[in-house]
Parts: structure tokens; C-alpha cells; sequence
């Protein structure tokens, strides 16, 4: 969880505000600034950024971080 929390951080440092939602192990963006996400990926129910570590020696990875920043970049 300490990726995620530095990753919200960041953001929020230049004014980018990011709401996730969890269905363990997926971790969906849900908003942006308010605005709701209605893209899809990798889920049928929201746009995936991450899985969540199944085991404890698993470190948290993000799935693409090219897109994730199209994405913040058309909503912010």
C-alpha cells in the first residue's frame, strides 16, 4: 500500500486529486478530480491500475503507468 499512498501523494502535490476503489486483488481508478472514470481495463468494472500482492513476499506493481498518465492527463 505505501506505492499507492505515495502515488495519490504525488499527484495531489501538482493538483491532481485521485479517488481508487478495491475488489481485492484489483485496484480501479474510480475519479479524477471529481470527475468519474468510465474507461475499462483489464476488468469489466472499472479501469484496473493494479493487483493487489496475493502473497506476502509480492510487491504491489502497476500495470501500465504510460496509460495511467494518458488517462489522469484527458480527465485533469
Amino acid at each position: 500500500m505505501e506505492k499507492i499512498i505515495t502515488f495519490i501523494n504525488r499527484l495531489e502535490k501538482i493538483g491532481i486529486k485521485v479517488e481508487l476503489v478495491s475488489n481485492y486483488p484489483w485496484l480501479y481508478l474510480d475519479k479524477i478530480n471529481g470527475k468519474q472514470v468510465t474507461e475499462k481495463y483489464y476488468a469489466d468494472h472499472g479501469y484496473t491500475i493494479a493487483f493487489q500482492p496475493i502473497r506476502k513476499n509480492q510487491e504491489l506493481k502497476f500495470l501500465n503507468i504510460k496509460e495511467l498518465f494518458k488517462l489522469i492527463r484527458k480527465y485533469a
